[in-house]
């Protein structure tokens, strides 16, 4: 009689043994999978391009901040104040030497001229009474001893009347404001009819060659000498380099421990009086381990490099002895154990993320 509730027993419980069968079977797939799913991981390989290690010439740069002056320059103004009459040039303009850049009212000066002439000719006339009051003739004058000249001269009054005469041409002259040298007009303040006199009226530049002027440190003093070549690039955002070369090095140390230095350059327009430039200073330096700037990385507050060999990158502390713009003069840091030679294969690109025995392939 119990038969039937033994059937329907084992009608309820078999679904639940079949799920447990099912999802056992499945537990195992999945174990299976996870263990053929490391089985195949595959490390990743980073791009990388590389250059050799060269030995070579190295061009050390030495940048410093610098400012650029006219090579002649000289502040121009009349002799006394006065009223300008006529301009004739204006800022930015090319003159010549002797040219007349600017003119006061002259009718006062003129009229000193006269008047000074006419005290002169009365001078000459009673210099002339002296010499025939003491019995010579103004028809042989050379026969008049000195003593006897020098006389008349005095009681006429002659020598400072001719003195005065000198001095208001000179006054005259004064007037017209003329060029110095070949070069630009720039710093005209003063208009026609204005008063000159407050400042100097404008400022002459020869400005087709430029005087660079610009510091370096005195543990730098060494790096720089006479004749060395320079590049000055104007902070204006032009990017024209104009090439030029030392011309004085000042053999003494500020209080700021710099020194002084000046370079030459021919204008080519890029440049004008007073301009902040970058001045590098170039030199070249022999036989030395070089390479590109972008192979050298901060680790640890190290320098180091990655070597390529085998597929693999090898992390080398390396010195940096100097650098310039694009390239880096180094040697192996021993002191780490480090090697370095000359035809090394180095990663220069792709090597931000890299770790020592990192897997490279190049290409990147």
């Amino acid at each position: 009689m119990r038969t039937m509730p033994d059937m329907k027993w084992l009608a309820r419980v078999m679904p639940v043994y079949a799920l447990l069968f099912i999802a056992g079977c499945g537990g195992a797939d999945s174990s299976n999978a996870e263990a053929d799913g490391k089985l195949k991981y595959e490390p990743k390989v980073n791009k990388v391009s590389v250059v050799p290690v060269e030995r070579k010439t190295f061009h050390r740069e030495l940048v410093s901040n610098g400012k650029a002056c006219a090579s002649r320059k000289a502040s121009l103004d009349f002799r006394s104040p006065g009223v300008i009459s006529e301009v004739f040039v204006e800022n930015g303009q090319w003159v010549k030497a002797g040219s007349v850049l600017a003119r006061q009212d002259a009718r006062e000066q003129e009229l000193s001229l006269e008047s000074a002439k006419s005290s002169l000719d009365k001078a000459r006339l009673d210099y002339l009474d002296v010499l025939a009051g003491q019995g010579y003739s103004d028809s042989d004058s050379s026969s008049v001893p000195e003593n006897v000249k020098a006389m008349a001269r005095m009681r006429s009054g002659y020598d400072a009347a001719l003195n005065g005469f000198h001095r208001a041409g000179l006054d005259l002259e004064g007037t017209e404001l003329r060029a110095q040298f070949d070069g630009r007009v720039a710093d005209i303040k003063i208009r026609r009819f204005d008063k000159s006199g407050s400042a100097p009226y404008c400022t002459l530049l020869d400005d087709r060659i430029m005087d660079v002027e610009f510091m370096v440190l005195e543990s730098e003093y060494q790096f720089v000498r006479k004749g060395l070549a320079v590049d000055v690039v104007p902070y204006s955002g032009s990017g024209e380099t104009v090439p030029g070369e030392i011309t004085v090095v000042n053999p003494s140390v500020d209080k700021n421990g710099q020194v002084a230095v000046r370079a030459r350059v021919a204008n080519t327009g890029a440049l004008i009086d007073g301009m902040n430039v970058r001045v590098i200073v170039k030199r070249q330096v022999d036989n030395m381990l070089v390479v590109p700037k972008s192979a050298v990385l901060i680790r640890d507050n190290m320098e180091v490099l990655f070597r390529y060999s085998g597929g693999k990158a090898s992390w080398t502390y390396v010195n940096v002895l100097m650098s310039n713009s694009s390239e880096c003069a180094v040697e192996a840091n021993q002191d780490r154990g480090a090697e370095l030679s000359a035809g090394d294969t180095v990663i220069v690109s792709g090597n931000l993320n890299l770790a020592d025995g990192s897997q490279v392939s190049i290409g990147g």
